[in-house]
Formats: structure tokens, sequence, C-alpha cells
């Protein structure tokens, strides 16, 4: 291809502006406005891209996203490991250079283009920009609506055609629509000049104008350099750059022929149309060129660039012209990547020769060429021949007919499994020149009719697209937010140590002046012991479960029943996994008849809150519950110890916190502080402990007022290392800590949790399977070292004989351990084989630096009657 800049340039680019890049470690003059495919062609650079797997040199084949051979790797000014030449626009100075589609990334690669994410509510989306969308748009806006249009070229001209702008229609230029979603959701990428922008855009109705794409002709040698679409000559032209000094045209349809005239209008020569479309156009068009009716181009030559086609005569005849370009057309596909994504159906439609639109969802409708608005005058796929090993149909995985032949000689007849035994469609541009291409392959050698199936599917993201644009300008502590309590500023300035428990800060421990971690952790233990603790619980999961059918939703997704619960009441719940396997746990507080609060672990909040939400959504639609997360609206104090009772009534309340008239697992609305508080009787240490719920503003006041209030009494502030050694104490489990998936109720011994009268609940099947109900399973016990200062390592293995020899048969693991002031020694919580039958048995804890010797006890070693639990 000996392609040139044309003198008057073109509308796409300034010639005053002259501006140059680097390809390949060459400087390549270009102009503001060209692309760098079109700079590549403009200035004859011969053979500038290979083929993925056959390194065959390749060229420009296309100027959109449909273009499958031209990919670039961007380093300067910013860093994109792979995209299409025809897709992005020259900078001056970038350094660009050719990429495959195969090999490593660098491992140096600089950071891409600055990103932001933004959103937008509109009542119209238009994605394209062409007559058919721009109408749409424009008395949308007139309306009064909000109004978006995509458009993937530099300006709306481009696209529409014209100059005219319609008033209130947000306009994306440089954009592209990557995936359509349930009810109007979309994303929609536009590349501005200093950054990328991802738009998530809700949408009333969507309207796609997306177009057409050109579709190729296979036959042999087709993707020599040289060879291109024929609408592509055209638009390179607009960017002043004519593809080739001597041109030959293979085209399905008469329309092909207006090229044909643009290119002599240009400068160049056209001396053969090779025409299978079976009409007879308009001879003017053809200009000087010699039109072979039902002739086919059989084959090209050249090495680096194309020198000659060969063709063939209805009758046999064989010719050989020379050219330097070959444009080809066989005719013009609906671009409905994005409405098949969606769900979308196809036909085929005999009169335009193209797979057009049928059903889909109600909110979004196809317009133009999109929706078969196309004129293909005949349907002409390739170019029979003995040989079809180089009747490339899928240029990026390198693919031909005989590659398909082969496949279908196996025994596959569809074109979904086709596509996954050549891999044909499922590079970067998705099958866009392939793919409908392919489907026709397979039927002709299937012996069917045109149409009898249709392409694969797309998928989105319809054009590629970085993660780093997905992510979004969230780097660094943006990646992962940070999440804080109100009370945080209080924890920072005395000095707390914070561990990251999901997206939380949570104190560990508040260590004194030069106290270490043991040494905070004792002290902090024995004050909920003897006096009474204060801990910031805000982090727990809360979720309200609202309506009319909130008691029997709540009794399927729970092991025991909630909808016996009285108003004002507290149960503890675990859930469990289809299998059957303790999921998560928490309290469930029965505000109303309709209304419950419902508290989850704080690493799993989110998981409870979506499976709440999948199991309405898909399996019980018809129960009337809303469920809302509002961990953020409330902040909780937990006071727990002796004096528990005495802090809360000195901070000031109107509720009677009274043993008597305050019982164990209740709730009671009224104020502390001064302050509308819910104030709960739960405890998770064993002690006599009040929860205090209060609006997240008021917070950090009612944590300093319970700090004052209670300093009379010896109250410390205790973070969650002391929390573990107080629960484990009582032997409560912290779901994936002493749970790892494989749990069931059984095994920590939670019988007593599990109601199988009530009906039927997630997992309740489960539990009748025989590996669940086996005696030998891992189950829930204490462990007492021999030696009271050793301290075994959490996930330590245990086995119930020392051989020293390795491998020794495992029986269990240590799944929390601790120093336990309160019992003034070590001890352990376990997972062992059996473990409900070992109590007072000996189990061994092989470790590097000698085996430590244990008795199995109850998981309770303290307190286990509950003697301490109501002050």
């Amino acid at each position: 291809m000996t392609a040139r800049r044309t003198p008057s340039g073109g509308s796409g680019v300034d010639l005053t502006k002259p501006i140059s890049f680097t390809f390949d470690g060459d400087e390549v003059a270009a102009f503001a406005g060209d692309t760098i495919a079109s700079a590549i062609l403009a200035n004859g650079i011969e053979a500038p891209f290979r083929s993925p797997i056959l390194g065959r040199p390749r060229g420009v084949f296309s100027a959109g996203a449909d273009e499958p051979n031209a990919f670039v790797e961007i380093s300067e000014p910013w860093f994109e490991p792979i995209v299409a030449a025809t897709m992005v626009d020259v900078v001056d100075g970038m350094v660009v250079g050719n990429r495959p589609g195969v090999g490593r990334l660098r491992a140096d690669a600089p950071r891409g283009r600055p990103v932001e994410h933004r959103n937008a509510h509109v009542e119209l989306l238009v994605v394209g920009s062409g007559h058919d969308g721009f109408y749409p748009a424009s008395d949308a806006a007139a309306r009064g609506e909000r109004v978006m249009l995509v458009e993937q070229h530099q300006t709306i001209e481009q696209g529409a055609g014209g100059n005219f702008r319609a008033e209130g229609v947000t306009y994306l230029t440089r954009a592209t629509a990557l995936g359509l979603y349930d009810d109007g959701y979309a994303t929609v990428l536009e590349h501005a000049d200093e950054l990328d922008r991802l738009w998530h855009v809700r949408a009333g109705r969507v309207i796609l104008a997306t177009g057409g794409f050109e579709r190729s002709i296979a036959f042999a040698d087709n993707d020599r350099p040289g060879v291109m679409l024929s609408h592509a000559a055209m638009h390179h032209l607009e960017h002043g750059v004519l593809v080739g000094s001597r041109t030959v045209l293979f085209t399905a349809r008469a329309a092909a022929y207006g090229v044909a005239s643009n290119l002599v209008a240009h400068g160049g020569e056209v001396p053969a149309i090779a025409d299978v479309s079976g009409t007879d156009p308009d001879p003017g068009l053809a200009r000087d060129a010699e039109v072979l009716r039902g002739w086919v181009v059989s084959g090209t030559e050249g090495d680096r660039r194309l020198e000659a086609v060969h063709l063939e005569g209805p009758d046999g005849d064989r010719r050989t012209i020379e050219c330097d370009s070959l444009l080809v057309s066989g005719g013009w596909d609906p671009n409905l990547a994005l409405w098949r994504s969606i769900g979308g159906g196809l036909r085929f439609d005999d009169e335009v020769h193209a797979f057009v639109p049928t059903d889909g969802p109600a909110w979004l409708s196809v317009v133009g060429a999109a929706a078969g608005e196309v004129w293909n005058d005949a349907p002409y796929w390739f170019v029979p021949s003995d040989d079809t090993s180089r009747h490339f149909v899928d240029f990026q995985r390198d693919q031909t007919i005989a590659d398909i032949a082969e496949a279908v000689d196996a025994g596959l007849r569809s074109v979904e499994h086709v596509k996954r035994a050549t891999y044909i469609g499922t590079a970067i541009d998705q099958g866009r020149t392939s793919g409908v291409l392919t489907a026709e392959v397979v039927n002709a050698l299937l012996g069917e009719s045109p149409g009898w199936q249709g392409p694969s599917n797309a998928r989105p993201p319809a054009m590629p697209v970085p993660f780093a644009t997905l992510a979004g300008p969230f780097r660094g502590a943006l990646f992962d937010p940070i999440r804080t309590t109100p009370m945080h500023p209080w924890h920072v300035a005395r000095g707390a140590a914070f561990e990251n428990v999901g997206q939380w800060k949570r104190p560990r421990f508040f260590p004194h002046d030069g106290e270490a971690m043991d040494g905070a952790v004792e002290r902090e233990c024995l004050a909920v012991r003897d006096a009474v603790g204060a801990m910031d619980a805000s982090t727990l999961g809360k979720i309200e479960v609202v309506g009319a059918d909130a008691s029997a939703f709540l009794d399927r997704m729970y092991t025991n029943r909630m909808s016996n619960l009285a108003v004002g009441s507290i149960r503890y719940g675990l859930m469990l996994g289809l299998d059957g396997m303790v999921l998560d746990d928490g309290v469930a507080m029965r505000l109303a008849e309709d209304r419950y609060l419902v508290t989850t672990t704080t690493g799993g909040a989110a998981t409870v809150l979506d499976r709440f939400e999948e199991w309405l959504q898909t399996e019980w639609p018809e129960l009337r519950v809303y469920c809302t997360s509002v961990t953020e609206q409330w902040a909780v104090i937990a006071i727990n110890g002796p004096r528990a009772r005495e802090v809360v009534s000195a901070t000031g309340t109107d509720i009677d916190v009274s043993r008597e008239a305050f019982p164990f697992m209740t709730l009671r609305d009224g104020h502390v502080g001064g302050v509308p508080t819910r104030l709960a009787r739960v405890s998770f240490s064993g002690e006599l402990a009040y929860e205090l719920h209060v609006p997240a503003r008021h917070g950090l006041e009612i944590w300093e007022a319970v700090m004052a209030a209670g300093a009379p009494f010896g109250i410390e502030p205790y973070g969650t290392e002391a929390m573990h050694v107080l629960r484990a104490e009582k032997g409560y489990v912290i779901v994936g800590q002493d749970t790892d998936g494989s749990v069931t109720p059984h095994d920590l011994g939670m019988d007593w949790i599990v109601n199988l009268s009530k009906g039927d609940f997630v997992g309740r099947r489960s539990l009748r399977r025989s590996d669940v109900v086996r005696p030998d399973r891992k189950q829930l016990v204490g462990l007492f070292p021999q030696d009271p200062q050793a301290l075994l390592p959490e996930g330590a293995q245990l086995v119930l004989e020392d051989t020293g020899q390795i491998p020794m048969p495992l029986a269990g693991h240590v799944t929390s351990s601790y120093r336990s002031p309160a019992l003034g020694r070590t001890f352990a919580l376990a997972m062992l084989a059996a473990g409900h039958a070992m109590h007072g048995r000996t189990v061994y804890a092989p470790l590097p630096e000698g085996t430590v010797t244990c008795t199995v006890t109850s998981p309770v070693p303290y307190d286990p009657d509950g003697a301490r639990r109501d002050g």
C-alpha cells in the first residue's frame, strides 16, 4: 500500500497544526485530528503490524472499533497496553509501538491516563449520533427531558454528518458505551482531553443508533497489508489520506461504487471493480474502472505490501491486476453488540441479507442501520476454493475457513461451539468483522441456508477497557475505603492501637505509657471481669428488616424461630449456607410486629445483606419485606462488667435498668445522657452488659459521657483483643475464626439453636446429609495446655499420638488461643475430631520448638453456669 496525504487534507484533520509521534522508534509526522492509524497510512509505513499467532504482516483494515489488525501499545504520555490504532487520536510527542496481542506486559509499565467516575440520571440515553439517533435526542430535549448522547467520533458533526446540534442535550464525544445492564443502567467510557471518564448512567429509555459494520469477504491471502474495508478508505479520506495510488474494488453491494468515484476524485486510480452484487449500478460511479460482473478476487500477491490481485471470472477466466490497495465490501451488518449483551434477539432478514433485532427489553429500542436499515444486494461470504487454509475469517486469531471446517468435521454444529474450538470472536474486537462471517461459513459447510444460525453472542465491555479505568481514581488510601466510627477521634487521642476489621479501623487495645499489648489486654480484661469496661461496637453490621412478612422471612433465613419473638425482646441466631454450614451469626431485636433490627459480624454485614436481597428477589419475591443497612446510622457502646448497671444509671437515663425490670435479651427505648437511645441487654463477655444504640451523630458525645460517668467505678476502654479473650473464656465463637465454612451448628455444640419443627429454612435439608451427621466430625472443644504458660499458636495442628514421625494423622486444629487473666493461665478453643466425646483426653500440638501437651475440656472454661450475666 502506497498511501499518501492528499494536498487539501480532509475535514477530520487540521493541516495548519502539524504534530509528530514515535512509532516503533521512528518519528512520524501527523496533523491535529489524525488517528494513529491515519497517520501511519499517510506516511506510507509498510507492514506496520503482525498477526499474533502466525506472525504474518498486516496493515490497517478498518477505521473504527472493528479494527482487527492495527493494535498498539501506548507508553507516552500515558500507558495503555493494547488499543486499536483506529481509535486513538495522535497527541504531539506520543510514543507507541505495534502490539500483535500476545506476549507479556512490561513489568515497569507506567500509570495509565488519569481517571474519574461520574454518575448521570437521564430520561433518554442515545448511543450514536447519526441522524437516526440525533432526531429522537432533539425531540426529547425539546420536551424538557434530560438527554445524553454518546458518540465515538471526535465531534458530533462527524457522527451526524452535519453541523446541527440540538439544545439541551449532554454530548459525549470520543465516547463508547461499554455495556448495557438491567433497567437502563449503562456504562460509558469518555476519552476527554486530559483524562478518561467512566460514566455510570441510569436512563429511563435507551436508543441504540449504533449503525453497522461493513462485512468482509474471505478469499486467499485476504489479510495482506493493503487489503481494507471500503468504508475505511472513505473514513481515512476524511483525514486527508488516500489509501492507495492504484486500487481494485471487490464488492457485493452496488453502493460501494461511490467509493471508487471518490478515490478517483482525489487523485487515485481504480483500474477494476470485481462485482458479485448481481445488480446494475450507475456506470458513472465506476468512472474509468473496468466493471467485472460476477468476477471474484481469488488471491493476492506481495510481501510487505499488496502488489497485485488475482481475479477469477464466472466462466473460469483468470486475470492478475497490479495494484497497491484492495477495498472489500461484502455488505453491512447492524451493530448489535449492546443489544445482544442485554438479551436482545436476532433474526435473519432475507430482504437485506443481514441479522436484524427482534424482541428485547421494553426500555431499549434500536433505530437506523442498527435496526436493519442496511442495503445489501446479495449475500456473499467467501470465495470457494479447494484450499481455504489462507481464507482468513478472524484476523486477530489467525483463523481461516479451513480451521472452521476442521471444527465442523469434528462434529461441531453450533457456532458457539465452533467459537470455543477456534477462539474466533474471543479477541479484542469480539468478532465484529468475523462473527457474522463465521456463522455463515458454518451454515454453508453444514449445507444450510444463510441465516440458519446467527453469530455468537457479545458480552460487555463492548470495547477493551483497562482495569484501572474500571477501578477509577480509587488508589492508595482510596483503593479500599477506610471506615471509622463516630468515636474514632477519641480513640486516636487516647493512643489506641488499631487493627483492620473488614474496612473498619477498630481499636485493638489502649496501651498506657510504655505498655505492651499483653499488659494492656490483661488490664482491660480484668477491668471487665472485676469492675466495668466500655467498647466501641459501632462496627457490627445492622440491618433493618421491615414488612408484613418480616417474621416469616427471618424464620427462613435463621435456624431458630424469630416469628414468636415478642416485641422488645432479642434472640441470638445462626444463618447457614445451602450446604448447612455456619455462615454468620448475630442477634435479632424485634422493634415492632413488622420491624426487626438484625445484627451481623463486622466483616459479614455486606454478605448478609446481599444474601437477604438474593433470596427475596429470586426465591421469595412474594414476601413483603424490605431490608436496609443502618450500620452507619447507629453508634453502639457496649458496657460490660459487674458495675455496668451503675455506669448506665450514672450517665443519666429514664429507663429502669434494674435486674427485675430489664431482663437479659430484652431492649428498651428511652434516653441516656439526654440522647434518644435504644438500650439492649446483650453480652458478648458473659458479664452484666448493656448496649447503648444512639444516632451516629451523638456517638462521640455519649461515649465521652459514659467514660466520665464510669470513672468513679474504674471504667476502662477495651479493644478487640480483650474482647476476643473475654468471649473465648465463655466459649462464644467468632464466625470466620472458629468456623471455616465446614462447620455445622452441631459441630459447635449448638443443636439447641436449630429448630427443625418450625418448617423449612436455608440449609435445613443439608443437615441430614450423611457426612454432616458423622460422629467423627471436627467439633468445638476447649484446650488447657499442661504447661499453663504455654501459648498455642492459632492454626496449630493437633494429633492424638505424638509419634515424632512426619507425617502424623491429624485430629484437629487450634482456632483461638489466649492468655486468660481470669483463669490465670493460657487456654484455647479448637476443632477436634469427635471432640464432644474427647473431654478429659490428652492431645498434642507438635510445634517446631517442641510438642505442647493439652487436656481437652469444655469450650466454656469460665463461669459455665452463667451466674455473672445478670450482675
